[in-house]
């Protein structure tokens, strides 16, 4: 089935070329479940091809003679393009991962938001004149790019994800190579016509899609690249860092989670259930910031359990292109048989159901790939379902007696990307995200995120950050200058 299918090309050095394997794959409706585009099989001719676009223009031309103003001014004009197209972006994305229009063309419109920030940031990095302890020496520092990023996207948030890395690095005048996800490759394509139109030099950012294996290694080992940014499974991104290690590469990675979501028996009931909801059954899960444990203490478990699976069961899924749908397809086939192969692993290990649990069979659903919204009690901590990263719409509810057992069950999970807390005590407004081991804490609200907050994880959810200030200084390396004033030079064979 490939007659009406739309054929997209790599982007690399500022021109549309076909892959060097001649050869497309097909991508997905998950709401269809039919195909829908071909993408280019990039290999790894292909993923050369691109580091030698962007390091050519790295090295010569227009993009290393601009000013950090001038790369800033570019990254604002960038950011006013891609808001005049963010609802079709959010359309092509829906097309793509079958996440809720709701949802991506809000995000998508808040996507420019990356670009004008770190417009902003762009000149505003300075260096400091070091009150150096030698005399007749005056000593400076500068930050200067690395060089060649590589930026490894995922699925769930194609444009997003690649803004939280694109931006800084173009930022602090990197040039950057991006690889897509192989099954949500389409905005990256579309991207780059307005890369195009806000007027990049060729070669500063190139798009190769393909397998992981095919390029994206290629790419990772290039001696050229300097940087390696990913998101993705934990797993992918250990072989990333692996990779990236043997070249001594600077490397960011986002990876998987199993936040605890906690609810104490002084919240407010009503915001608590809606933020489990939140945490879990928008997006259909698939997020890593999903709060997939939702750990009850015991006092108010049975009243908040019954509320919340009563209003679990109002979920409307369907067409995610409509604007009512509160809960769409599962992206990819693969992923969608991975989720049911957990729900088998939950009854196996005793957890009790209490809601969901199987494939959406109903007729809105068509012939996508759906799970109905999944509820687990009588889970304990050490079960697979509460240690391992379902990346669907599976919550696991855990009990807790007090604030200390609360914190040793959050923290108990290799992961640590985020966490809720959902209380009405300043004290422990203030006290509990301390005492968590996760890189974003939020606390009466879930899944909230900035242009000017970091955010990255603890222990096996990965390593550096994206957004706000710090974001920049991963992308940048120090250089220390010291010039002599003394008028002699001392003794040669000592060093000074």
């Amino acid at each position: 089935m490939t007659g009406n299918l739309e054929k997209y090309q790599l982007n690399i050095g500022g021109e549309w070329v076909d892959p060097n394997s001649g050869e497309w794959f097909e991508s997905y409706n998950p709401f269809l479940g039919k195909p829908w585009a071909l993408f280019p099989r990039g290999d790894e001719t292909d993923a050369t091809r691109a580091v030698d676009a962007a390091y050519k223009a790295f090295t010569e031309g227009e993009w290393p003679a601009m000013s950090p103003t001038a790369r800033g001014a570019l990254l604002r004009r960038l950011g006013d393009v891609y808001a005049a197209h963010a609802q079709e972006m959010g359309e092509i994305e829906v097309a793509d991962n079958g996440k809720l229009i709701a949802e991506m063309a809000a995000q998508n419109a808040y996507v420019p938001q990356w670009y004008y920030y770190f417009g902003g940031l762009a000149d505003k990095i300075e260096g400091a004149v070091t009150p150096i302890d030698k005399p007749d020496t005056f000593n400076f520092t500068l930050h200067e790019p690395l060089g060649v990023v590589v930026a490894i996207t995922p699925w769930n948030s194609p444009m997003l994800l690649t803004a939280w890395k694109l931006a800084p690095a173009l930022a602090a005048g990197n040039t950057v190579v991006i690889k897509p996800s192989e099954f949500t490759s389409a905005s990256s394509f579309k991207f780059m016509e307005l890369v195009e139109e806000a007027g990049f030099p060729p070669g500063v950012i190139n798009v190769v899609s393909g397998y992981g294996a095919e390029v994206g290694e290629a790419l990772v080992k290039d001696e050229r690249v300097r940087k390696v940014a990913f998101t993705g499974g934990s797993m992918s991104g250990q072989r990333v860092y692996e990779t990236a290690a043997a070249g001594l590469k600077k490397v960011s990675l986002e990876l998987g989670g199993k936040s605890p979501n906690i609810v104490f028996e002084d919240c407010i009931v009503e915001n608590a259930v809606k933020g489990a909801i939140s945490g879990i059954f928008a997006a259909s899960g698939q997020t890593c910031i999903a709060g997939s444990r939702l750990l009850i203490q015991e006092s108010i478990h049975d009243e908040f359990v019954d509320k919340l699976v009563a209003f679990a069961k109002t979920a409307k899924l369907g067409d995610p292109m409509s604007m009512d749908t509160q809960v769409g397809p599962v992206t990819t086939q693969p992923q969608f048989e991975k989720i049911l192969g957990y729900l088998d692993v939950a009854k196996e290990d005793g957890a009790e159901l209490a809601l969901g649990g199987a494939r959406a069979e109903r007729p809105e659903c068509g012939d996508g790939w759906f799970i109905e919204p999944t509820i687990y009690t009588g889970v304990n901590n050490q079960m697979r379902i509460a240690q391992e990263e379902v990346f669907g719409p599976v919550l696991s509810i855990i009990p807790f007696k007090d604030d200390d057992e609360a914190v040793a069950i959050a923290n108990d999970v290799v992961y640590g990307l985020a966490a809720g807390v959902w209380t009405q005590s300043i004290e422990r407004a203030i006290e509990i995200p301390k005492r968590i081991q996760a890189g974003t804490v939020w606390v009466n609200t879930y899944r909230a995120v900035s242009f000017v907050s970091p955010f990255g994880g603890y222990k096996r959810s990965g390593l550096g950050r994206e957004s706000g200030q710090d974001a920049i200084r991963d992308y940048m390396q120090t250089k220390s200058v010291w010039i002599s004033t003394a008028s002699e030079v001392p003794n040669p064979f000592v060093i000074r």
